[in-house]
Parts: structure tokens; C-alpha cells; sequence
């Protein structure tokens, strides 16, 4: 009977138009739609809701009602030519050839790194929060006892219909973290919560599980309004997925078949019932990766329910827009629709259609030249905007959603695997360094960013949603801001097979990493970078992982970073000069790798200027400064944002010394109980009460104190209107990379998007 009911559902695909509407619904933030669901105003909610999932009759119609140009220009397709390409199932071979993910247990990021500390940071937030309040709601779903607490803003057991979600981005985390830490602490704390939602799913009896009850689901299918109960339903089976592949957990692989052959049958009921059409009606609600994860589980069951279940969870009209090349994906929601991009690249990876291929090449080109920052990231107040117009994004604070990053990372990660190209290791490199580690607030646990805001004079702490708090938000970017920072060592290391051993090295982290199939660990140690040492600086050294010790003919591949220069770069092995190829390639060295060999580079670091996505006349003095894969953002807190180039180049733009941060005070006084500090405000001087660290108050209490003379002295003034200061360590510093910018009425002191908390920025300039 499965299988008649497979060919079955196999033909309606193969011959049925699909839902014509492709929006998601309602096509508003994620921020407007919390404030929808827990809205008292019936009649509000219910005049929002009747403008959407409206089924005209025809497609003229249709046409009509959409709030964007779809069918305009490169849109006048005919819907069943333009998924001609995406509706046919052919018969394809998975692909051979693509490079291999490295164990992320056998890689270790060095403590004292950034991305150590970033990781540490995150670490300390996972074991801070508390299992028993995680799944509350879970288990008040299933009708179990209830210890704890629960938790508030998006995990509120009333008032969200997305609760749940983070719990299931908490298993990801956890486990992705535990692997890259074995921490035992944590691992305690994920077991004892893949045990708990066991139980709540055993009590349950269906399969079925999540934190909210199943009737969500009924108002899904009647197309009713519902906050997206599929985006939670995917976190928790990634969750649960990552369990299995990550920490070994056999349960957690039990518990996510069970959830599945769950949701294949009310899939199924809803496609007897009513009509596959009606399906993908109801795809226009967020359903998350969806199909993404559904490729995944059935690439360790092989069982065909999984990968049909899957296929109907393609976005067929989203995927045939890129399908034909459509260059409209303007009004879209921007993370609705990148994880279906990413489960398509899965449908890929599985199946061999190269369709998906094309899709997922097609999508990330059209990221790229059209709706990205200088960050790497996408998206305005959550949406794309129409293409090449990022300068009116910028007049907004609510830029580059964090969750986008995470998932555009996974576009571009599966892209490198296949190719082997330098340009999408560069891409990761820029949105992880830029988009990721600029969304901690420093080393403070479980604070972080919804938006990433990219314009003039903003602040992250500025923005709709501001910085999050630990215990009471829990937004989406919440919970793939812990995934990110859980998995930073999964993309440093890539293995190729072969008939010798071939490791590519794509980001330069400080790291080690055990090659059991090279026979050696090798451990990367990074020199910090500094704006007045302009070169990336790397040194890899080996140690035998055998005893008797054996070593094997093995090749390293290093990448050699676009944003550098051929003139002034060096290789030297074991004291030996090796010729290198232009940046944009890799270096490649096949031997025999011992104990005693040393492998250093040094690569140039320049500054450059990239103009903003915007190809209006009006805009093309509007830039970017980077510095390598750094994006350089100056602190300004009004206006001003011209900065005037000398035609001598380098003289507009200059390192901050090193010796400066040795010349940094702040002057404080105790008054009562209290401490004060001189600040420089608004070039007048004024006491005030000590600022928090990372602050714009912070920044402006802080002097360089420049020394006439060697001998120079503090004196002590006696006079009746005199009086003193504490002096102390500055409470700024300069960032190591750090750089002052001539502008035309001032100058900008030009520090990494990343290293900045509450202060004020901008990012792009006049130039």
C-alpha cells in the first residue's frame, strides 16, 4: 500500500501546476508577526489575515493581487514553462568528487583566539541556561509534570506559537558544541534533554512532538492563520538530527523517523483530502528547511517516504523563479526562503539532478551582485529589497538579520565543496568574520543581535530589537546565533579522497586539527592581526598521531585569499622559499609531513575600498572600507561620513601605533560612593558617573596622553580653584586593527565591525 501511495503522489507532482501565490504569509516581519499572534484585536487580526491566501480564479487575476512585479519584465512566464525544469523526476546518480567534511570532534580552536573566545562565550551561555525550563512547554503539551520555569519572549508558553523553536536549536548547538569541546557539562545537559522530549513524545503516543499541540497543524492546513508551525517542527528535527550525527545519541535518530512518519501522513491526508495544489498553498506560511532536513534523514534511512516527503517540501514557485533565472526576488522573506535554497542543494547532493546545481550557483550569484553588504550578509527589515539598491537599506537600522548569514554560510559551504573554489571560501570568510562574530555583544554570554545594523551613525544597541537578553527574548537569530558559535571549526578543514590523502585549508584560524587519514595533527597557529603589521602571518607544524610513528605521502591545499597580493606574500618551508601562485588559487605541497617540518606564510594585507550595491549615479561614491576580509567601520555619532583620499594613496588612511594604547587615560574622580569620569562631550568637558564598557560615553572618557618630553612629570597645582584626578588605564582601547581616516571636516577613528558593542558607527562612506 506505501508504495502505491508513493507512485501515486509521484504522478500528481509530476502533472499538477503548483500553488500560484509565493509569498510568505503574511508577508510581514517575523517582528510584526509575534505582534499579530498575541494581539487581543480579533477584528484586527482578522482584516491582516483577509488579504492573504486568496485562490483567484485565474491567472490575470492572480497576477493582480500580488504586491510585487512578478510577472513583470523578466516575470512573463508561463507558469508551466517555468516549472517545466523543477516538476519532471528524472532518474540521476548522486555526484561524485565533492570535498568532505572533517570530523568536527577532531578539530580544536585555540583558546585566545577570537573565535576561541567567541566560542567560550557561547559555551558559558549553553550550561547558564536551565533544561527543565527549556522544555516546559513540552512537556505541558504532553500532558507531563512541569518543574521549573518557563521561559519568556518567543519560548513564552502563551503567548508564542513558535515555542519550541530554540529548543530545537539548542540540541543543534549543544551537540555541535560538545563535539567541538567535549565538554561534559553540556553533554549532561543535552542527554538529560533528549531523554525529557522523549518522554514527552512516548506520552504523546503519534510520534507527534513539540511544544505547542497539534491543532496548530489543523489551522495550517484549513489555511488559517497560524504563526508557522513547520519552521518550529524543522528545528527540533535538525535538533534531533545533529544529536544523532554529532553526539552519537541512537534515541534522538528513533525520535525524529517517529516525528516524520508522523507529518508524512497529515502530508498526505492533506494531498487525498484536498489536492497537492492545496499543499503547496499552504508552503506560503515560513516552513523553515523543511525539506532540508528531510534530505538529511533520508540520506542515513534510504526510506523513499523520506525523500518524497522532502521533494513536497520544495518550494516549487520560489525554486522555479531561480530555476529559470528570474532576477526578481524583491518582497520575498529573506529567511523563509534561503533555507529552501539550502534544501535544494541537499536534493542535489542526493539525487544528481543538476537543476538543483544550477539553482543553488544561480541563487548565490544573485545574492552577491545584487542584494549583499559589505558584511556578506542580506536582507532589509528581514526582505529583500529590489536589486542593486542597497543604499536605501541603509537608511534603516533593521539590516542583515542574523539568521540570513547563518544560512547564506550554508549556501556558500556547500557551493566550496563542490567546486573548490576560492571565491566561495572567501565569501565564508567575509560573513563569518563580519556577519557572525559582530553579533556577540564582547565576551558577555546569551547577548546578541536580531539585526546587524549597517548605516550611518547606528549602534547595535539601537535598533527595533536592540542587544537580547539572556533569559526573556529568544528570537530566531537567538537560536542560530548559538549554532554559529557552536560550529566555528567546522569550515577550516575540508578532506578529498583519493589515492593520497589531499587536505584543503580555507579559513585561517588558530586551530588544531587531528588527520588521521595524513597520520598527523596539525596544529595552525594565526599571529594576531594588527593595522601597523600589514600581513596575515600563519605557521603549521605536525606531530605523529601513531605510535610507532608513520608518516604517509599527503598534499596540503592552502588557500591563498583573493583580498591579497602576490607582491610581498611568502611560503617558506623548513627555511626553504616556495613559489606561490597569484591570490585566487592555492598553494599546494605534497610530501611526506614530519615532526620537524614548519610551514609558515605570510601574506599581505591591504586596504581596499568596495562601492555599495547600488548602481544609481547619485550613490557611486558611496564605499566600503576593508582591510583584507575585515570590514572597518568608523565611530561617529552624527552625519558625517565624507572622507577626502589624497591622490598619494595611503596617505588618507593610516595605522593607529601600537604604542598609542600605552597612551590611553581615563581621569576619575570618587564622590561619595560614586566615581566619576572627565568626558569629552560634544567638545566641552563634563563629569560623569563611570560608563559601561563598550559604550560611546566609555570612549569619550578615554585620553591619549601625549609626554612633551622624556622627562616629563605630574605636578601638583596648589590653588584654591584646582583640583585632582585618579588617572587610569583607559576604559577604550584601540583595537589592534585600527586605523584614522582623513574626512573632509573631521577625521575617523576606523576599527572591525565585530569589535564594536554599543558605541556608534558607520560602515559606509562618501569617498
Amino acid at each position: 500500500m506505501e508504495t502505491y501511495v508513493f507512485v501515486f503522489v509521484a504522478l500528481v507532482l509530476c502533472t499538477c501546476a503548483a500553488g500560484k501565490e509565493c509569498t510568505n504569509i503574511p508577508t510581514q516581519s517575523h517582528t510584526f508577526r509575534n505582534e499579530l499572534m498575541t494581539s487581543k484585536n480579533e477584528t484586527w487580526k482578522a482584516e491582516v489575515m483577509s488579504h492573504y491566501h486568496l485562490t483567484p480564479t485565474d491567472e490575470s487575476a492572480w497576477a493582480d493581487l500580488l504586491p510585487r512585479k512578478l510577472l513583470t519584465e523578466q516575470g512573463q512566464h508561463d507558469w508551466g514553462v517555468m516549472y517545466k525544469k523543477i516538476k519532471s523526476m528524472g532518474v540521476f546518480n548522486a555526484p561524485q568528487g565533492f570535498l568532505k567534511e572533517v570530523p568536527l570532534q577532531d578539530v580544536r580552536l585555540h583558546e585566545d583566539s577570537i573565535h576561541g573566545r567567541a566560542q567560550q562565550t557561547n559555551l558559558e551561555y549553553l550550561l547558564m541556561l536551565d533544561v527543565d525550563s527549556l522544555i516546559w512547554s513540552f512537556r505541558k503539551t504532553a500532558g507531563l509534570a512541569t518543574p521549573g520555569t518557563p521561559y519568556g519572549g518567543w519560548e513564552d508558553p502563551i503567548k508564542s506559537e513558535v515555542r519550541g523553536h530554540f529548543v530545537g536549536h539548542y540540541l543543534s548547538a549543544s551537540a555541535l558544541m560538545w563535539a567541538s569541546t567535549q565538554n561534559d557539562s553540556l553533554k549532561q545537559k543535552m542527554s538529560y534533554l533528549v531523554a525529557g522530549l522523549s518522554s514527552c513524545q512516548e506520552k504523546i503516543g503519534t510520534g507527534y512532538l513539540s511544544a505547542f499541540p497539534s491543532k496548530l497543524f489543523d489551522r495550517f492546513e484549513a489555511i488559517r492563520k497560524v504563526w508557522a508551525p513547520y519552521y518550529t517542527i524543522h528545528k527540533i528535527l535538525a535538533g534531533l538530527l545533529d544529536q544523532h550525527t554529532f553526539a552519537g545519541n541512537p534515541q534522538a535518530l528513533k525520535m525524529a523517523t517517529w516525528m516524520v512518519d508522523y507529518f508524512y501522513n497529515r502530508v498526505l491526508n492533506v494531498i487525498t483530502k484536498y489536492t497537492v495544489n492545496r499543499h503547496y498553498q499552504s508552503l506560503n506560511e515560513e516552513t523553515g528547511g523543511m525539506n532540508d532536513v528531510l534530505y538529511r534523514l533520508y540520506s542515513i534511512t534510504g526510506d523513499s517516504k523520506h525523500l518524497l516527503l522532502a521533494h513536497l517540501f520544495d518550494k516549487p514557485c520560489f525554486l522555479g523563479l531561480l530555476a529559470v533565472q528570474a532576477n526578481d526576488i524583491a518582497d520575498f522573506h529573506a529567511n523563509t526562503h534561503i533555507p529552501i535554497v539550502v534544501g535544494s542543494q541537499m536534493r542535489y547532493e542526493i539525487t544528481g539532478d543538476p537543476r538543483y546545481k544550477e539553482i543553488g550557483t544561480f541563487f548565490m550569484d544573485l545574492i552577491n551582485s545584487s542584494h549583499s553588504y559589505a558584511t556578506g550578509g542580506t536582507s532589509v527589515n528581514e526582505f529583500w529589497s529590489n536589486p542593486k539598491r542597497i543604499a536605501d537599506n541603509i537608511k534603516t537600522t533593521e539590516n542583515e538579520e542574523s539568521c540570513t548569514t547563518y544560512n547564506m554560510l550554508k549556501v556558500s559551504r556547500h557551493l566550496f565543496r563542490w567546486t573548490k573554489e576560492v571565491s566561495y571560501a572567501d565569501y565564508y570568510e567575509r560573513a563569518l568574520t563580519n556577519g557572525v562574530l559582530s553579533i556577540q555583544r564582547g565576551t558577555d554570554p546569551g547577548v546578541m543581535i536580531y539585526m546587524l545594523p549597517l548605516g550611518l551613525g547606528v549602534s547595535k544597541a539601537k535598533t527595533l530589537h536592540s542587544w537580547g537578553t539572556p533569559f526573556n527574548d529568544f528570537w530566531c537569530c537567538y537560536g542560530t546565533g548559538i549554532e554559529s558559535f557552536s560550529k566555528l571549526g567546522d569550515s577550516i578543514y575540508f578532506e578529498e579522497e583519493g589515492k593520497d590523502p589531499t587536505l584543503y585549508i580555507i579559513q585561517y584560524i588558530s586551530s588544531s586539527f587531528n588527520w588521521k587519514s595524513g597520520k598527523v595533527l596539525l596544529n595552525q597557529t594565526v599571529v594576531p592581526v594588527s593595522s601597523w603589521d600589514p600581513y596575515l602571518q600563519v605557521t603549521f607544524t605536525f606531530s605523529p598521531v601513531e605510535v610507532p610513528v608513520t608518516f604517509t605521502l599527503s598534499t596540503l591545499n592552502l588557500r591563498l585569499p583573493s583580498w591579497s597580493r602576490l607582491d610581498g606574500a611568502k611560503g617558506i618551508l623548513n627555511a626553504e622559499r616556495l613559489s606561490l601562485p597569484t591570490p585566487g588559487n592555492y598553494l599546494s605541497i605534497t610530501r611526506q609531513w614530519s615532526a620537524s617540518d614548519k610551514l609558515t606564510l605570510q601574506l599581505p594585507i591591504t586596504i581596499r575600498t568596495e562601492a555599495i550595491k547600488d548602481d544609481r549615479p547619485e550613490y557611486a561614491s558611496i564605499q566600503a572600507i576593508l582591510y583584507g576580509p575585515y570590514l572597518l567601520s568608523g565611530h561617529t555619532s552624527g552625519g558625517d561620513w565624507n572622507l577626502k583620499p589624497e591622490a598619494n594613496n595611503g596617505d588618507w588612511i593610516t595605522p593607529v601605533p601600537a604604542c598609542y594604547n600605552s597612551q590611553l587615560v581615563s581621569l576619575s574622580q570618587k564622590i561619595k560612593k560614586s566615581t566619576f569620569v572627565l568626558v569629552n562631550s560634544n567638545q566641552s568637558l563634563a563629569m560623569q558617573k563611570l560608563p559601561k564598557p563598550g559604550t560611546d560615553l566609555a570612549l569619550h572618557a578615554t585620553f591619549r596622553l601625549v609626554l612633551k618630553e622624556p622627562s616629563s612629570k605630574f605636578s601638583t597645582l596648589v590653588d584654591a580653584n584646582a583640583t585632582s584626578f585618579v588617572t587610569r588605564k583607559g576604559l577604550s582601547q584601540y583595537h589592534p586593527i585600527s586605523f584614522v581616516a582623513k574626512g573632509i571636516n573631521r577625521n575617523f577613528l576606523l576599527e572591525p565591525l565585530f569589535s564594536f558593542r554599543d558605541e556608534h558607527y558607520t560602515v559606509y562612506f562618501k569617498i
